[in-house]
């Protein structure tokens, strides 16, 4: 290959935003693309105008060595820290405190923080849903739903996206790909933020909860860099929230406020709804990413690396690393 290769990333989540900063960082020319406003994906906030609360992913633990790494610079960037709640499980046959030694780490002022602090400097094309890939004699054309087709012709393509939105992308160029990504068992959650006008005389910050549709509360504003707004988020469990996955908004919020009433708080001044459509695997794979070197289309997300924050980060370094060893550039010293 003479030239510096081109590369579409698809989905801006940690493994889409892992992958292309450690492609831009090696010097290959990258664009990145998601259907929605900004980078995160499931490391999201919604923020009202007093209010704020992550309603994706509530916090990230830091196991293997390079992404502890990762994890210490965005604390020096100030993007992430330790949260240190007061943790508790419920329900089930006991109620108990957990291992309080398990560090729990979340963005600052936002889950959605880390994630930007990667996405700055990458090139990102926001509010582009790609509906369609095809690989031509020039390369690898892409079209979105408000762009149609793309001028840009792409060297190789990585996917970054929730296995149920791969795979009809995938039938066509990449069948192989596409059985993989039909392989895997995506569950929806249900997400209910709550607004108080007071602190909560709970007993704990945030609890894990093993009967009823909870499975988590927290009290968003326990985390820190928040405000003092009291906001709480509860999260349905995936087998009740596939069970009610097509309820209405106020359904939901009346079944889940009724669970988190029975664990002793009252009744919130407001609250949102939000449905995550894709929020876990299960089982996730342990494929860590996939790549086919021949057609130069590859695969990243946690779904395919155990279902967290870290195995997204490192699903994406993996896939950039396949990626760079089967390319040849100038410049490139990839093994």
């Amino acid at each position: 290959m003479k030239n510096t290769p081109k590369i579409a990333i698809v989905g801006a989540g940690i493994a889409g935003l892992s992958c292309t900063k450690r492609l831009k960082d090696a010097g290959l020319d990258t664009v990145l693309f998601d259907k929605s406003r900004g980078p995160a994906g499931r490391m999201s906030t919604r923020r009202g105008d007093d209010w704020q609360c992550d309603h994706g992913a509530q916090y990230f633990t830091a196991r293997d060595p390079a992404f502890r790494a990762e994890v210490a610079r965005w604390q020096a960037a100030g993007v992430a820290d330790l949260w240190q709640p007061r943790l508790a499980i419920l329900g089930g046959a006991e109620t108990r405190e957990p291992d309080q030694g398990h560090e729990r780490f979340v963005g600052v002022p936002r889950m959605t923080a880390p994630a930007r602090h990667l996405a700055d400097g990458l090139p990102l094309s926001a509010q582009t849903t790609i509906q369609t890939l095809h690989c031509g004699p020039d390369g690898w054309c892409l079209s979105s739903i408000e762009q149609g087709v793309l001028a840009t012709r792409f060297d190789a393509i990585l996917l970054a996206v929730p296995a149920p939105q791969a795979e009809p992308l995938l039938r066509v160029p990449a069948p192989r790909l596409a059985a993989l990504a039909g392989r895997a068992v995506m569950r929806g959650s249900w997400a209910l933020m709550l607004r108080y006008d007071a602190p909560l005389t709970l007993a704990f910050d945030a609890a894990f909860v093993n009967a009823g549709p909870l499975r988590w509360v927290a009290r968003d504003n326990s985390k820190p860099g928040r405000g003092p707004q009291e906001t709480w988020l509860l999260h349905a469990s995936a087998t009740w929230s596939e069970a009610h996955i097509e309820d209405s908004p106020e359904a939901v919020a009346a079944a889940l406020l009724q669970a988190f009433i029975k664990l002793g708080a009252p009744a919130p001044q407001a609250w949102t709804a939000h449905r995550w459509r894709y929020a876990d695997t299960e089982p996730a794979l342990d494929n860590v990413c996939a790549w086919d070197a021949d057609l130069r289309i590859g695969l990243c997300g946690d779904w395919l690396n155990g279902g967290k924050v870290e195995g997204a980060w490192q699903s994406g370094q993996r896939l950039a690393e396949q990626l760079m060893q089967s390319l040849a550039w100038p410049g490139n010293t990839s093994p």
